[in-house]
């Protein structure tokens, strides 16, 4: 399942576990610590008391007490100090051993905060690329939902501006269904039998009944074909996407469906694809690039450059954005 980014007072979160970023003696602090520890109550103090600190880049687990989790995973992350003194592996190190600690204990819902980005100084736009790259890769491997709690608007808007839709993804109510790989290789197989068969000869010009029964493929059906046509998995492919895997199926089982515009163009930046392929993609799903929104302009700019880095694009988004604010 995806990394989901939203705008929250972690300890409001009703997950498995959320994440503290702490200081090394786990007694409290100020920022997100502090405001775990009042919601959570002393009795989180008092178990962390025995827990005997820890250290930069490791994480340890206590029970929630007060919050709305299960537990609690505090995690140390490094004071900036310029970015030439190993900061960088501290901060992936404190991602990868509180997403190592929530599935030892069977958590599927796990919720961080934007580590190391408050008073330790770490600038926010790298503390996101880490939390991304980092919790991305773990997500390839593993089914769980995390979620980035930013509760600081510009790193907000860095991690959202190209899934505008991502709220809509978390409150929509999803069938109930799984990657089937058995019907995804079923659905390779027909592919490459198609492509195997040899070209018929032209035929007379089909009635309007026959046109009608044989419509152009759309937004589900050109989507697959690309997946297909890439050899990658179709969970890399939604993974990459950020989309979540519930919403994938639904896009898949349903010929008809139609998608978001920042969601099909997510999926054609998944796929690398050039800016033929993405714009038919796009008029798949009954959209187009416009030459008058400055959004499609970026998005259509970094297509044309190959350049297919989804943070570089929120980056370029978020650029936009602030000019026009009159930052």
């Amino acid at each position: 399942m995806p990394l989901h980014f939203i705008r929250n007072d972690i300890t409001k979160m009703p997950v498995d576990a959320i994440v503290n970023a702490a200081n090394e003696s786990l007694l409290g602090g100020g920022g997100v610590d502090g405001c775990i520890h009042r919601a959570a109550g002393p009795e989180l103090l008092a178990e962390c008391r025995r827990l005997g600190g820890c250290r930069i880049g490791e994480a340890k687990l206590t029970g929630a007490y007060r919050l709305p989790c299960r537990y609690v995973i505090h995690t140390v992350g490094p004071v900036w100090r310029g970015g030439e003194n190993g900061e960088r592996e501290q901060l992936v190190s404190c991602y990868r051993n509180s997403l190592r600690l929530a599935k030892e204990q069977g958590c599927e819902t796990v919720a961080f905060p934007l580590i190391s980005s408050g008073i330790f100084g770490y600038p926010k736009d790298q503390a996101l690329r880490v939390a991304v790259d980092t919790i991305g890769a773990f997500l390839l491997e593993h089914d769980m939902t995390v979620y980035l709690v930013i509760f600081d608007r510009r790193a907000y808007q860095i991690s959202g501006k190209l899934f505008a839709d991502i709220a809509e993804y978390i409150d929509d109510h999803y069938v109930e269904a799984h990657t089937d790989p058995g019907a995804e290789r079923l659905r390779r197989g027909a592919l490459h039998r198609e492509m195997a068969a040899p070209m018929c000869a032209p035929m007379a010009a089909p009635a309007l009944d026959d046109l009608l029964e044989h419509l152009d493929a759309g937004f589900s059906e050109t989507l697959l074909r690309l997946i297909d046509r890439s050899r990658k998995k179709d969970s890399e492919v939604y993974k990459k996407a950020n989309v979540d895997r519930k919403l994938f199926s639904k896009i898949r089982n349903n010929p008809n469906y139609k998608p978001s515009k920042p969601t099909a163009l997510a999926f054609a930046i998944a796929l690398e694809l050039d800016l033929e392929e993405t714009k038919d993609l796009l008029a798949r799903a009954g959209y187009a690039l416009s030459a008058s929104s400055k959004f499609d302009v970026i998005v259509e700019y970094f297509i044309r450059q190959r350049n297919y880095d989804i943070f570089a694009i929120n980056e370029a988004l978020f650029a936009f954005d602030q000019s026009l604010l009159g930052a």
